[in-house]
């Protein structure tokens, strides 16, 4: 009999093997996603440094004080251009996507779009 791992199992393996060939530099920074239950957060890191460059989530308050909920596709498109206000205050205009092993669809798809319109290049 096979057993299956657990989702957060499998989407851990997922990230390790992503991140392998995703590393942010100061010229193209890394956007991490990771979702939970209730939230989303979103993080643009400089890997050679080992800094955070810029981060955003939805427990914040002047990202929530516009939003019904803080765990539907709305709430991550919002927090998408949050995210790209913010880099390009910070001087980032091109970064690279880092899904952490998430499927590329609902909310992490929203996030992404929004930062894209909002000024992001990835």
């Amino acid at each position: 009999m096979i057993s299956k791992g657990s989702r957060a199992e499998i989407r851990q393996k997922k990230h390790r093997r992503l991140r392998h060939y995703l590393k942010g530099t100061a010229d193209a920074p890394r956007m991490a996603v990771f979702r939970s239950n209730k939230n989303m957060y979103v993080q643009i890191i400089d890997d050679v440094a080992g800094k955070t460059l810029v981060s955003a989530s939805t427990l914040e308050k002047d990202v929530k004080e516009g939003l019904q909920y803080t765990d539907n596709v709305e709430a991550a498109a919002h927090l998408g251009t949050v995210i790209a206000g913010r880099a390009l205050e910070a001087g980032i205009s091109k970064i690279v996507f880092d899904r952490a092993g998430y499927i590329y669809h609902g909310k992490v798809k929203a996030l992404a779009d929004a930062a894209r319109e909002a000024g992001l290049k990835f």
